[in-house]
């Protein structure tokens, strides 16, 4: 699979963000402007290292040698997703190859983004220009957007030994450190210049999720004590406001969303990363930090969380899950608005399957992972030896294509399906730590790369 996405790609949008795979054509725009900044070999280069494609890597890392340059970048691109694609891509390139290529990409990166710091609070804007140092986004910015920088920045001050990087993200935790949270609770969105919660809606979805999953990485990736008490504090929030929550009918355990006091009976996609990041946690806790008595409430959580996405996957006649699914007196983790049915290739069900499979050695977690990838083969493929669509319907039997490749599914979905049938020491979750795009990176003290 990783095979032929990678060679559709280098055929038809070879230097391009991403394939479009129908139309055999390049696609731009979006996240990173209207820049061809090759997005998709980036963000490929680890898990082709990984997966021992080493002359389709070579391919990649002369390009990046050859037509990577950063400053010329002369449009308005997401900070969030430059940092965990782009970044994080060539921070993890580095650890796993030592080529000081990487290093020199990574800081140049690090450097441009810089200017979106430069503001009353530290949080960062959502976009920057890399040529210009203009900025962009709105007066407020998501917990995800200002969360997920952390284990880049550290790692990034660490091998070029300079302190600026992590100074950026330090402020912003010690910001959210003294914020008063409602009940516990992180609200999803606040204000730039205020550096203060500007909404009232609590979710681990879009716009949240992965705070929470840096909170906890920062603790395993430099044993930051301070983010794993936040972690703890903000896991216990949820559940003692009741947004850990079961199904009537199969009494399947999902995680709700709170919008001011109204709980919302809702799952989703990107939100099935925190059945992993639950077991996580309860396997690398601390007894001297409060919390380590809820362990196994979390190892629970996460296991049956997992399994609600699964459930999500096989309710549907893809047995592909949606970017939605509901809980009413008449659904059950299945999509019910049609807007919400769409899957675009995403890779967090089968991130928790790798997890909790590498944590249980169950082999239910590889099995269900096999068969996420027989169908993902047999729905999403574009054609015979062609790449791979996203889908508009995954409760139709013959789904219409979206035609678009998106980066992580070689980054992430991908990676972590070969990680599943892998052995242990291969990325060792003892010696590293995943970035939030499925980029390893190591831990510090137990890896000679940190």
């Amino acid at each position: 699979m990783m095979k032929d996405a990678w060679d559709d790609y280098v055929r038809y949008a070879w230097g391009e963000n991403e394939l479009k795979p129908i139309s055999q054509t390049g696609q731009d725009g979006g996240i990173y402007g209207d820049s061809k900044i090759g997005a998709t070999i980036i963000d490929s280069l680890d898990t082709l290292f990984i997966m021992g494609f080493y002359e389709e890597y070579i391919k990649g890392r002369n390009w990046v040698a050859e037509n990577f340059d950063f400053k010329t970048v002369n449009t308005s691109v997401s900070l969030f997703e430059t940092n965990i694609r782009i970044l994080g891509g060539f921070l993890t390139a580095y650890a796993l190859t030592r080529d000081d290529l990487y290093l020199d990409q990574a800081n140049a990166v690090g450097q441009l983004l810089l200017p979106a710091f430069d503001t009353p609070s530290g949080f960062p804007f959502d976009r920057i220009n890399p040529a210009t140092g203009a900025t962009g986004g709105g007066a407020t910015t998501s917990m995800a957007g200002l969360g997920t920088l952390h284990l880049e920045f550290a790692y990034l001050s660490e091998i070029t030994a300079n302190p600026v990087y992590a100074d950026k993200v330090n402020k912003i935790r010690q910001i959210l450190l003294g914020l008063e949270k409602p009940n516990g609770l992180y609200p999803n969105t606040v204000n730039i210049q205020t550096g203060r919660f500007s909404d009232s809606h609590v979710s681990m979805g879009a716009g949240a999720d992965s705070f929470y999953e840096y909170l906890l990485k920062s603790w395993i990736q430099t044993q930051d004590r301070e983010a794993r008490q936040m972690y703890n504090e903000a896991m216990d929030a949820f559940v003692a406001n009741d947004l850990v929550r079961i199904s009537k009918q199969s009494h399947l355990l999902y995680i709700g969303e709170l919008s001011g006091t109204r709980i919302e009976d809702v799952g989703s996609h990107l939100e099935c990363f925190a059945g992993g990041m639950f077991a996580l946690g309860s396997v690398t806790t601390d007894p001297t930090i409060p919390g380590y008595g809820n362990r196994d409430r979390d190892m629970e959580i996460g296991q049956n969380f997992t399994n609600t996405c699964h459930e999500s996957y096989i309710r549907s006649d893809s047995h592909i899950g949606p970017e939605v699914f509901r809980f009413t007196d008449t659904a059950e983790a299945v999509a019910v608005n049609d807007g919400e049915k769409y899957y675009i290739l995403r890779p967090e069900v089968i991130e928790s399957y790798f997890i909790l499979y590498r944590l249980t050695k169950d082999p239910k977690y590889r099995d269900w992972a096999w068969d996420a990838a027989q169908a993902i083969e047999k729905y999403t493929k574009a054609g015979p030896g062609r790449g791979y669509s996203g889908l508009r319907n995954v409760y139709s039997s013959t789904p219409v294509q979206d035609d678009v490749q998106q980066t992580f599914f070689l980054a992430e979905t991908l990676k972590y399906l070969y990680l599943v049938f892998s052995t242990d020491d291969l990325i060792d979750l003892d010696k590293w730590v995943f970035n939030t795009e499925c980029h390893p990176l190591p831990i510090r003290g137990k890896n000679p790369m940190f």
